[in-house]
């Protein structure tokens, strides 16, 4: 019963948001949108998300990384564009993590050896990518300076360097990301 209720109030919502001309997008799901025939439109999300972890002090690279992916055809997850105010932050950023189909880290002189929240993600990661298929991506390191990654990123990840030449370093990114989502799976 409960579960109805609760099917009946999500469909009020959407219904209600449609019908005022808006786009409702459930995360993870899809859009429903308004159709001047059906009267809702559903389009399924198929665009990879693409969690991008960073510091405070690189924010402006992450949000350049952002624009790039994001023109590229994926859909990437920054903090600050996603969070919504009141949201339970710590909550949001794993199921974030868990929801995403790559984990990009954005490592620099300024993130190796900060301490706080960009650590954590990273750590947590990890712990998710023990989940994924050996053959598969999930963690991408990327250098945005010339910075010593850390012993455990090293030793067991390949990573891209957005620097000297960030052109260069994004188009090996979105290639590889293009790659590994259009790789065939198990036979």
């Amino acid at each position: 019963m409960i579960e109805s209720s609760v099917t009946q109030q999500l469909a009020g919502i959407v219904i209600r948001g449609v019908a005022a001309g808006k786009t409702v997008e459930i995360d993870g799901l899809g859009s429903f949108m308004p159709d001047p025939v059906a009267g809702l439109r559903f389009e399924p999300c198929v665009r990879p998300r693409v969690f991008i972890a960073y510091v405070k002090e690189d924010a402006a690279q992450a949000e350049r990384l952002y624009e790039v992916l994001e023109a590229a055809g994926f859909r990437p997850w920054m903090d600050v564009r996603q969070l919504l105010p009141g949201q339970n932050w710590p909550r949001a950023i794993e199921s974030a993590i868990e929801a995403s189909g790559f984990f990009v880290a954005c490592f620099s002189q300024n993130s190796v050896n900060k301490v706080g929240g960009f650590q954590a993600e990273i750590r947590y990661a990890l712990e998710c990518a023990r989940r994924v298929p050996l053959d598969e991506i999930f963690v991408v390191p990327v250098r945005l300076d010339a910075c010593r990654l850390p012993r455990s990123i090293q030793r067991e990840l390949h990573y891209a360097d957005l620097f000297p030449d960030w052109a260069e370093g994004v188009e090996r990114l979105v290639a590889m990301l293009r790659k590994e989502v259009n790789r065939p799976g198990p036979a």
